[in-house]
């Protein structure tokens, strides 16, 4: 299916993905072009790996909001918690379809997740990526993550406040908002 440059620049609706839009997720996974998938998963999987991955959504250790254009998903940013020694923290994963690319999509997932995170008491988020993950680098050092190279990744931390009456009213409308959307258009 092609995608006119309006259908691509459309602001989407953003949203708490729940345990009912696992096929949703699997079908947004699926149609990842090949470069896309590989930047996501840090290398080349399979539709079967991608199909299981899918299944993982309802994991109670993740949160993922999903970007909505004319109801399809077209883009996702996974928060996965971690608990270290030092205290609470999680990584941070995003894809987005390529016809969506470029259009502030992965920004405004990014900025949504890092308010969720915050929300939840994440002391650090980490966003690791291949080296040539031009799009990763560039969403990290735009919220002024820590970059630091290996091998052939890179490896972003963002450093993270305590919640706030400000970053829990953001996320409170940010969901209002996007379900608000989603219901209007049902």
């Amino acid at each position: 299916m092609s995608h006119s440059g309006d259908e691509a620049a459309a602001t989407p609706a953003i949203r708490r993905l729940w345990p009912g839009d696992v096929e949703a997720f699997r079908a947004h996974l699926l149609r990842l072009d090949p470069q896309s998938r590989a930047m996501r998963f840090g290398g080349a999987v399979s539709d079967t790996f991608v199909s299981g991955y899918a299944d993982s959504l309802p994991r109670l250790d993740a949160l993922l909001l999903g970007a909505f254009v004319d109801g399809r998903l077209i883009g996702v940013a996974e928060l996965r918690m971690l608990f270290e020694d030092e205290g609470p923290s999680a990584e941070a994963a995003l894809s987005v379809e390529q016809p969506y690319q470029d259009h502030g999509i992965g920004d405004a997932l990014l900025s949504r997740l890092i308010v969720a995170a915050q929300n939840r008491g994440v002391r650090a988020v980490y966003m690791i990526c291949l080296n040539r993950n031009d799009r990763m680098r560039h969403l990290a050092r735009k919220h002024d993550a820590e970059l630091e190279f290996a091998d052939s990744e890179v490896r972003g931390t963002l450093r993270q406040a305590w919640p706030d009456f400000a970053s829990r009213s953001e996320e409170v409308l940010g969901e209002a908002y996007g379900f608000t959307r989603a219901m209007l258009r049902l």
